[in-house]
């Protein structure tokens, strides 16, 4: 590792100048909150041990994200970037080796964060839906689990998303063409370079149609009973009854939050007598899809998005579908 001295990491880890909850983020999990300066000021930077190259740091995927930004959308407001990050690594300084650790000073500790999410708003950008204001949104994510940092430098693995945040509920909406979950590069131009190509073919005007379609079609309560069990059923199917079916990613857990959130969530839940249009059961898919840990919310999110569609093109296109009744899709 590089060693960069941190001046009392502990009262930095977490950011708390804000009097945002939990919830309301645009992920929870296991996740903290931290500021972009605690990163660049507090974290030492790892590095490939053979070659003592150094990573790519959090501070400068982050940074690099707001300066193209700033040159893609310039006059625009762009807020400063909600930061979580989770799996502390702790070290310390080498003057500290063999110290017990509860003689360790402020300054003879280190750390750094193995995993890290960010998403910058552009407010500006948005489009109301259902009475819901939706903004652009950009973000991205970095698991260093997923580096062989005993090895000699070799491509990094980032993954960037854009979308539409939802104002009510921080809820993001990411669809297929607004995802890059496997983006390898060498160098901040590399990377620099992803993140333009992302913003370029980004279709923000056919994301939101879709996204408005959705409240086009409804599930009555017992539908919407057919369709938690067909998705429950479904985990428990062997390889060769899955084939052909759309490969759905919402787990157990997650399928219990929709449920519970079917009757008690404050802007999505249910009316008076059990229905529900697609587009608040796809803002309850998305609510349960933040309780995923950094690694994998942003894949899980997007599947959300591509089943909530998959169910409405069968509903509009009267087709047959494993997941509805099949009186469902005669409207």
């Amino acid at each position: 590792m590089e060693l960069i001295i941190n001046n009392n990491p502990q009262s930095m880890i977490q950011d708390k100048s804000t009097d945002e909850s939990p919830s309301s983020s645009f992920i929870e999990a296991n996740t903290v909150k931290v500021s972009l300066q605690h990163l660049r000021d507090d974290c030492i930077i790892p590095v490939f041990s053979k070659d003592n190259e150094s990573t790519i740091s959090h501070y400068q995927f982050i940074r690099e994200a707001q300066n193209v930004l700033e040159g893609i959308y310039n006059g625009y407001e762009i807020r400063p970037p909600e930061i979580r990050v989770s799996h502390i690594v702790k070290g310390r300084v080498p003057s500290a080796i063999g110290k017990p650790a509860k003689e360790l000073l402020d300054n003879e500790k280190t750390i750094y964060y193995e995993r890290c999410a960010f998403m910058i708003e552009i407010p500006e950008v948005y489009e109301v839906i259902n009475g819901n204001r939706l903004t652009l949104s950009i973000g991205g994510v970095r698991s260093l689990s997923q580096e062989n940092l005993y090895s000699k430098k070799s491509p990094e693995k980032f993954k960037l998303f854009i979308g539409m945040k939802n104002r009510v509920c921080t809820n993001l909406s990411i669809s297929t063409d607004g995802l890059m979950d496997d983006i390898r590069v060498s160098s901040i131009i590399d990377l620099e370079d992803h993140i333009k190509y992302l913003l370029e073919s980004y279709n923000r005007v056919e994301h939101l149609d879709i996204l408005k379609e959705m409240g086009s079609y409804c599930l009555n309560q017992e539908q919407f009973a057919h369709l938690i069990g067909k998705m429950k059923l479904y985990h428990y199917l062997d390889r060769d009854e899955r084939q052909g079916l759309f490969e759905l990613q919402t787990t157990e857990s997650q399928i219990n939050n929709i449920v519970k959130n079917y009757v008690q969530d404050d802007h999505f839940c249910a009316d008076n007598d059990g229905g529900i249009n697609l587009w608040n059961l796809y803002n309850l898919f998305t609510e349960s899809s933040k309780s995923n840990y950094i690694d994998n919310f942003l894949n899980r999110n997007c599947n959300t998005y591509e089943f909530v569609n998959h169910l409405s093109n069968s509903l509009k296109n009267h087709e047959d579908n494993y997941f509805l009744n099949k009186y469902d899709v005669v409207l």
